[in-house]
């Protein structure tokens, strides 16, 4: 059914913070998260920054691309610790969970305080779901699945979001809503499934419920990136932290090794992860993109050269990919969320009430 598009008197909305009140946030926070670190770390916090310096390194990109992006630190954190570092994979998935609970908590504070815009709804209707989904997927599923080969599909997800974005711009797919256009009880159900399957792939590789997020905010309901973003990063933060509880209440595996490499990169992401969220609220919607996709590219180059795909998962991969990005266009298509002809050009800070639900 069609759903009549109208241009919305948007009402007035609070500002962004200042730059330098938002620092001085970010300051305090890093401080207490220092604190706490030392506390519970001791002597053996700063023996792991020394031992694990490359963790610490690693860490400092993973932090800006976890706070500023809907890729989530783990998409820097896990194809360096197994590609480069040659950590163990489950090492290096249990280490995202938790330094993911860590870093994308401090951005999550950092674009609350800010008061950057975000979609509410998804973070309500999703959130649970994605606890669910990675409980699943940690606890149930992830035991039995090859993790280099689920790093490798992975890949071909972002790899397929990327190749959306890229003919989306080229079409000129410009206009975006500042918030889901209609909503009712086929919305719902959407962040439901769509809350579920990206915390299942967290369950599975670290990241995900992001990613899925993203390409469900964006693709199907035209969400503004500037929007998309933060939502995304604030949704990761509750699967992360559900995931992390996971691996340490009910499948007890928190390693000694583990720990270190937490440890040696706490001090860090507690200033990078709010610092990436704060860059983000000032770039414009086609930078935020090209990032993303240059990010992306990097990721699938690396995976390319490093890591040995066997012929059978290769067309696997190349089956999905053309399956997934043909899923993102068909996304795009769905008329119901087209944004309004007058009044769609508003700030991505201005957020309207939603239309009512045909």
């Amino acid at each position: 059914m069609s759903v009549q598009q109208k241009s919305l008197a948007l009402p007035p909305v609070t500002p962004l913070r200042p730059v330098r009140s938002v620092l001085r946030f970010n300051a305090l926070l890093a401080v207490a998260v220092w604190v706490l670190w030392l506390t519970i770390g001791g002597v053996r916090a700063l023996h792991a920054v020394r031992e694990h310096w490359q963790v610490s390194v690693t860490m400092v990109f993973g932090s800006l691309v976890g706070g500023g992006t809907s890729e989530g630190g783990g998409a820097v954190a896990f194809p360096v610790f197994t590609k480069v570092l040659h950590i163990a994979a489950d090492d290096a998935r249990v280490f995202t969970y938790a330094i993911q609970s860590v870093g994308m908590s401090m951005a999550s504070l950092s674009i609350l305080y800010l008061r950057v815009p975000i979609e509410r709804r998804i973070i309500a209707w999703a959130s649970p779901a994605g606890v669910a989904g990675v409980v699943f997927g940690a606890v149930v599923v992830a035991p039995h699945m090859p993790l280099p080969e689920v790093r490798v599909y992975f890949t071909v997800l972002l790899t397929a979001l990327a190749i959306a974005m890229v003919v989306m711009r080229l079409r000129r797919k410009e206009r975006r809503n500042a918030a889901i256009p209609v909503f009712g009880a086929r919305e719902a159900a959407v962040l439901v499934v769509a809350g579920f399957v990206g915390g299942l792939v967290s369950g599975l590789v670290g990241v995900g419920e992001n990613t899925v997020a993203f390409i469900v905010l964006v693709m199907l309901f035209r969400v503004s990136e500037k929007v998309a973003t933060p939502t995304t990063v604030i949704l990761m933060t509750v699967v992360s932290l559900a995931a992390f509880l996971s691996h340490v209440l009910v499948i007890d595996d928190f390693s000694a090794a583990r720990v270190d490499y937490w440890l040696a990169a706490v001090p860090v992401v507690c200033v990078g992860a709010p610092l990436g969220a704060l860059i983000c609220s000032a770039l414009s919607r086609s930078t935020i993109r090209n990032v993303l996709v240059a990010l992306i590219t990097v990721d699938l180059v690396s995976t390319v050269v490093i890591v040995p795909v066997p012929a059978t998962t290769r067309v696997v991969a190349g089956v999905l990919l053309v399956a997934i990005t043909a899923g993102c266009f068909l996304l795009t298509r769905v008329a119901r969320y087209d944004p309004a002809e007058t009044g769609d050009h508003a700030p991505a800070s201005e957020i309207p009430p939603p239309r009512p639900s045909a």
